[in-house]
């Protein structure tokens, strides 16, 4: 069979809305791959490999069925090709192509190594839009500069102004641009009670888990013989109304919120959309529109506040990380700002640790390949942040682990936000947190072993020396940053005495953080 153009769509590019899908066209043949480079990248999550294959191999049926040729190639087929070009000369030579176009990707590494065809090859190479995001990509530079610091609540009121949502006008709706002030309950006993059985799927992994066994592929995590989340359209729009049925109504008021006494602690009120979203089975102006319009329709039953955090999360913080990452890549994957150089535990890869707060959201992780954003920021990234982990090693883990995590929004959040290693470009100050914000978050610190009221001692919770120890051991980087001046300060106002006891405990506990 021969093709004029070879259409190459990744494995995040399942867009059945594109324009490239609007026409059948006889010389156009789209090739979809299983990719040992893709497989082996970084140590993924047994669920993560096999939802993404699950998801291209029902994408590519879709295509068959719209009547568009399609190859469709598993790692049995892909595994003699060195990379992903050597596959592609190999198709196109094989189909008689003139062309070979593949849709921008999302992540740097794949967009130089398919834009370097461009000057290797006869073959004609053409670069198109993905056709997801909401900012235009040749836009990016308008709004964002390499090493310099974009306030993300400044682009939000942009994008709100912009597309015209929750607004009256010029003027945001209810008068205010966020609400956040809202949004920081913690569950009570009634609250556990009403928090939703998540919507999963029962999509059969079995072909999936053969090949990753028969090709030796690396991975880490719980293996499952389903793949809970959405593989399809149709599945991702069944979980959005599912998400808008019975989870919007409180997502904002415990978006930040995180308990072990539930039997659905690791899906609470978050919407599971990310892995969709990621993969363009769903687009972010739709997701939007339909939360909206489930909002416009509550008769008051779905607050301003809880739409709103909702929205933030999708037309703020996608599409800023974003435009953070492409403005500053490849430098971004370099930043170290704090010099951290420790190795990551070895509980990250089991979650064995006494620490329950740890605990609890590394084998969440380890079993569902998934966390939401607070357990992501303020405890895995948090105590990598005070133990001084190596950046390199956290965003192995980071990409690694979750389902939904590419590395255009995996580095923004794990380098700016969680470790504060490009000194500011996002965060002006780094999340850094004692204790009470886990205490205060969280039913975490009731039934751990730790004291999360002390500071030394054999029982003291290691989050609080730790963190009185990092502003000490970085005292210089942040002595001169005004939002570090109220720790700062309460550092400086302590005794000699009691400074060197949290020294020296923060130095047993960080030569000895394996035992933590």
């Amino acid at each position: 069979m021969k093709a004029k153009q070879l259409r190459l769509l990744l494995g995040d590019q399942l867009n059945a809305k594109h324009s490239w899908f609007e026409h059948v066209d006889a010389n156009v043949v789209y090739v979809i791959a299983e990719l040992h480079q893709e497989a082996n990248y970084a140590k993924h999550h047994i669920q993560k490999i096999t939802a993404f294959f699950a998801a291209m191999a029902d994408f590519a049926r879709y295509l068959e069925h719209e009547g568009h040729q399609v190859c469709y190639l598993t790692l049995d087929d892909t595994d003699k090709y060195q990379d992903l070009p050597a596959l592609i000369l190999a198709l196109t030579s094989n189909y008689g192509c003139e062309s070979f176009t593949f849709q921008r990707p999302d992540e740097y590494r794949l967009r130089a190594q398919l834009n370097a065809m461009k000057n290797q090859h006869s073959l004609n190479v053409v670069e198109v839009d993905s056709e997801h995001f909401l900012l235009p990509f040749e836009e990016l530079p308008e709004h964002f500069q390499k090493s310099t610091h974009v306030r993300m609540e400044n682009f939000y009121r942009y994008m709100r102004k912009r597309f015209s949502i929750l607004m009256n006008g010029t003027k945001p709706e209810g008068d205010a641009w966020n609400f956040d002030a809202n949004n920081r309950k913690s569950f009570k006993k009634a609250d556990l009670k009403a928090i939703p059985k998540p919507l999963v799927f029962d999509n059969d992994a079995s072909e999936y888990l053969q090949r990753i066994k028969d090709h030796k592929i690396t991975t880490i995590g719980q293996q499952a013989s389903t793949v809970p989340y959405p593989i399809n359209r149709e599945q991702s729009l069944s979980l959005l109304d599912f998400f808008c049925r019975y989870q919007l109504a409180n997502f904002g008021n415990f978006q930040d919120a995180m308990t072990i006494a539930s039997p659905y602690a690791w899906s609470l009120y978050h919407s599971r959309l990310s892995f969709s979203l990621n993969c363009k089975m769903l687009s972010p102006i739709e997701v939007i529109e339909t939360a909206l319009n489930t909002y416009e329709k509550s008769e008051g039953a779905i607050t301003l506040a809880q739409i709103e955090g909702f929205i933030r999360q999708i037309l703020g913080w996608r599409e800023y990380v974003r435009g953070m990452y492409w403005l500053n890549m490849p430098d971004y994957a370099e930043q170290n700002f704090l010099a951290a150089n420790r190795d990551l535990p070895d509980f990250f890869w089991h979650g064995e640790t006494k620490m329950l707060c740890l605990k609890s959201a590394i084998t969440q992780s380890l079993d569902h390949a998934y966390a939401h954003h607070i357990q992501r920021l303020m405890i895995t990234g948090n105590f990598a942040l005070l133990a001084g982990i190596s950046p390199n090693q956290v965003d192995e883990w980071y990409l690694g682990i979750y389902i939904d995590a590419i590395e255009w929004v995996e580095l923004p959040n794990t380098r700016s936000m969680a470790l504060f290693a490009d000194g500011g470009w996002i965060a002006t100050k780094p999340y850094a947190a004692s204790g009470n914000y886990v205490n205060k978050m969280s039913d975490y610190c009731k039934g751990c072993q730790y004291n999360v009221k002390e500071k030394i001692g054999p029982n003291a919770c290691p989050l609080n020396s730790l963190y009185w120890n990092f502003i000490d051991h970085n005292y210089d980087q942040f002595s001169n940053n005004q939002r570090m001046s109220f720790p700062v300060r309460n550092w400086d106002k302590m005794a000699p005495e009691q400074k060197q006891e949290i020294r020296q405990k923060a130095a047993e506990l960080l030569n000895n953080l394996n035992e933590i």
